[in-house]
């Protein structure tokens, strides 16, 4: 894939997550590994006016190019980037569910086997830190320990994937999870499957390749 691919292809997943009720207006950012560092989404832009050439290229250092400037969260994107090299995308939005969690502090537990599919026993909620910061970022990474997404206190969440594609389900099947999870909430506190059972959900996904987008599979540094 050229890197004007690439930049279309992440134009086409900001719209699709606009079509999919998990963002709205111009909050949620998206980014892509590259072999020099990464590809991320303008600041305080509207996805439908985006074109090829306002995604914004950067180094690890912080150091950016191009028209617009990088998106405020361009830290955490960096960061777990940097952290994490089994993912090669960062996408992060204000979904109505998983943010209504992030709003009361409350990490998703394993009401439901499909937690599993991020990784753990649970999807974890950072602590509140002021968008953009550095103090934002360490927390996102913290949270996002031995997980493919997390929830950020007061904020939104974070959904982590080989490509564009698995990130985008990712965040949709949280969003889901919220949704579900605060449903069951109305009506009182949700048994929560115990470690063992969750252990052998794990495993079981792992060996089926279960609940993983169509297109999640490694791929090169420096693909979608």
């Amino acid at each position: 894939m050229t890197d004007t691919d690439t930049r279309s292809a992440m134009i086409e997943t900001c719209l699709k997550m606009t079509a999919a009720g998990i963002n709205q207006g111009t909050a949620g950012n998206v980014s892509v590994r590259t072999e020099s560092g990464l590809l991320i989404t303008p600041s305080s832009m509207p996805y439908d006016q985006m074109c090829p050439e306002d995604i914004v290229e950067m180094s690890l250092d912080g150091q950016w190019s191009g028209n617009r400037r990088p998106s405020s969260e361009w830290r955490f994107h960096r960061d777990i980037l940097a952290a994490r090299k089994d993912v090669s995308v960062v996408l992060h939005c204000h979904s109505v569910h998983a943010t209504a969690l992030a709003c009361l502090h409350r990490s998703i537990p394993s009401y439901h086997y499909m937690v599993g599919v991020a990784g753990g026993t649970d999807i974890r909620c950072a602590p509140y830190a002021t968008f953009g910061t550095q103090a934002l970022s360490d927390a996102a990474i913290t949270a996002l320990v031995d997980r493919k997404a997390c929830l950020l206190g007061q904020h939104g969440q974070i959904s982590l994937g080989k490509n564009l594609d698995a990130a985008l389900w990712m965040a949709i099947e949280v969003e889901t999870l919220a949704d579900m999870y605060l449903r069951a909430l109305s009506v009182g506190e949700p048994p929560i499957l115990p470690d063992d059972e969750m252990a052998r959900v794990l495993d079981q996904m792992q060996r089926m390749d279960y609940g993983l987008a169509p297109n999640d599979e490694p791929a090169p540094v420096g693909a979608d």
